[in-house]
């Protein structure tokens, strides 16, 4: 159940990392003075990202709490 901790909090500190990126990505767009319609498709390119990296979160969460239940 170790390795289940330990494999599902790096999995969560990847995820963190990924939106970690994205957030810094759209603000560098935002910074950049884009329009309008170019920093909505910036944050468009953007989101599928985002939803995969909240997707890895949750999933390692989910891992170290089966882990630290199971043990």
């Amino acid at each position: 159940m170790e390795g289940l901790i330990w494999g599902g909090a790096a999995i969560s500190v990847a995820g963190l990392a990924g939106l970690l990126w994205c957030i810094f990505k759209v603000a560098s767009a935002k910074r950049a003075g884009l329009s309008e319609d170019e920093l909505r498709e910036a944050v468009k390119r953007v989101v599928p990202i985002n939803m995969a990296a909240l997707f890895l979160s949750v999933i390692g969460l989910m891992m170290v709490i089966l882990g630290i239940f199971l043990a």
